[in-house]
């Protein structure tokens, strides 16, 4: 069945915040241990213990925000465990994920430093759930303090002179569930005495983000915005793409077309909550002041046999990459309330960038949409209509196409497509409207000749963008055909 997009390329839906395209490194598995730190005395080449190679592949994905520590870790996550000479530092029981013990060897300094080098933005989540107020207090009295202070010097005695400076703070996390079991207005109520204390110093402002909803939990919502709204500044959401029950989770290998319909379906899904919870926003503040935070989204699976389950380690196919991609399209066109969204997890987790065996390291096919997609960061959202055929299972039909378009300030059109049939091509006319259309297109996309397409250790290049050159261009008209499941870019 054909799809017929019109562009409006003179029709501005504002701006894409870059932060959308935000990551997540949680002290989860091997994220941080052996996905991005090694130590000092790896034969693994790193600086100050931050492996080099992942760096260096994550820094092509112009990562503009990084959340850390968690997660659930968060709140039982005491910062001050993590500072100080690596060899005084205590040792503790990760008894969230995995029950490994940790050294500490990786905290606050070293999360700087990797910010540093990634050129990204540190978004750090607070201890509401088994942390004092005076202990997150003292935390950002430590990181952003400048003057005469206890928490001040001690910063200045563990080798930082100046202090840093930090833009987003989380005050606490899922207080709903893992970060203390608690009811929205216990919570509310908590969030306005924490956040009272995460103070602004010198010229920093924090922006405050109250720890949000689990997926359906309008009611959470609303209490958040009727009790503590004038208080904060984004309020998060969490929503993962799971296919079957949460406690009957499916592998990330091994699925049939069935699993592959209902994960397309249920990222679509995200569509939906972004528009109730942004409702129950809009009536308590209607100028957009508050914005949605999705700072954890991504498929989650089962872990790969003979790992850790605790380690939620997964492999990563074309179907993971469709789930970005509808992901990204649907944060596009809710910018005017969505304004940061972090995946789960950068690397070694969940929906990865990147894995990792010892020296070795693969980058996964949703590392190469966000690689793709970037162009969209910052840029104007242009109004697109689409008229999609359908891709039909067992009775139920999805849209197949999905679309977006922005400008960069350049002046160049960026069009993102997806093919979500596994099966059937998609032909696409697509009318650029509103500009006069000169010279040629190009285009780059990311396929796969199966569902089941994964790069391995073995076959890292197995599934990797090519340049795309299944269109026509006609004057203001695009005659695209996308092969089945597949995510491509056309810049004009």
């Amino acid at each position: 069945m054909k799809s017929n997009v019109i562009i409006n390329a003179d029709i501005s839906k504002g701006k894409i915040n870059k932060n959308i395209y935000g990551q997540f490194a949680e002290h989860l598995g091997r994220c941080i241990y052996e996905g991005l730190w090694v130590g000092q005395d790896s034969p693994i080449e790193n600086t100050e213990g931050i492996r080099n190679d992942v760096i260096a592949a994550l820094k092509k994905l112009s990562i503009p925000v990084l959340r850390w520590p968690g997660g659930c870790f968060a709140d039982e996550y005491h910062w001050k465990d993590g500072i100080g000479p690596k060899e005084t530092r205590k040792r503790m029981v990760n008894t969230h994920w995995g029950g490994v013990v940790e050294n500490n060897h990786f905290g606050t300094h070293e999360f700087f430093k990797l910010c540093e080098m990634l050129d990204a933005e540190p978004y750090i989540c607070g201890n509401v759930g088994s942390g004092t107020v005076q202990e997150m207090s003292e935390w950002v009295e430590y990181m952003t303090f400048g003057g005469e202070s206890p928490m001040a010097n001690l910063r200045q005695a563990n080798g930082k002179e100046e202090p840093w400076k930090l833009k987003y703070f989380g005050v606490g996390n899922e207080n709903w569930g893992c970060g203390g079991n608690m009811r929205p207005e216990y919570y509310a109520d908590l969030y306005r005495r924490y956040q009272t204390y995460v103070r602004n110093y010198g010229d920093n402002r924090i922006f405050r983000i109250a720890g949000g909803a689990n997926v359906d939990d309008y009611r959470w919502t609303e209490a958040l915005m009727r009790e503590a709204g004038h208080l904060m500044d984004g309020l998060s959401l969490h929503y993962y793409t799971i296919p079957g029950k949460w406690e009957d989770k499916r592998h990330a290998l091994g699925f049939d077309e069935a699993e592959w319909f209902e994960t397309m379906q249920k990222s679509l899904y995200m569509d939906v909550l972004i528009t109730r919870h942004s409702a129950i926003m809009d009536r308590y503040d209607p100028d957009k002041r508050v914005g949605l935070i999705i700072d954890e989204w991504g498929t989650w699976f089962l872990a790969e046999p003979g790992t850790n389950p605790g380690f939620l380690y997964q492999q990563n196919t074309i179907r993971d990459a469709l789930v970005a991609a509808l992901h990204l399209h649907i944060f596009h066109s809710h910018n005017d309330r969505v304004q940061m969204t972090n995946i789960a997890q950068m690397v070694n987790v969940l929906q990865a960038m990147i894995l990792t065996e010892g020296s070795k390291m693969v980058l996964t096919p949703t590392y190469h949409v966000f690689e793709m997609f970037k162009i969209h960061q910052d840029a104007e959202a242009l109004s697109v209509e689409t008229a999609s055929g359908s891709y039909e299972w067992d009775g139920v039909s999805i849209p197949q196409v999905s679309v977006s378009a922005s400008k960069a300030p350049s002046g160049d059109i960026h069009i993102s497509l997806c093919n979500t049939d596994p099966n059937n091509e998609a032909k696409i006319t697509t009318q650029i409207r509103g500009i006069e259309s000169r010279g040629e297109a190009e285009g780059v996309i990311l396929a796969a000749a199966n569902m089941q397409a994964h790069n391995t250790f073995e076959d890292p290049e197995r599934v990797k963008p090519e340049a795309f050159h299944g269109f026509k261009k006609e004057g203001g008209v695009l005659e695209i055909t996308l092969p089945p499941m597949s995510v491509a870019v056309i810049k004009l």
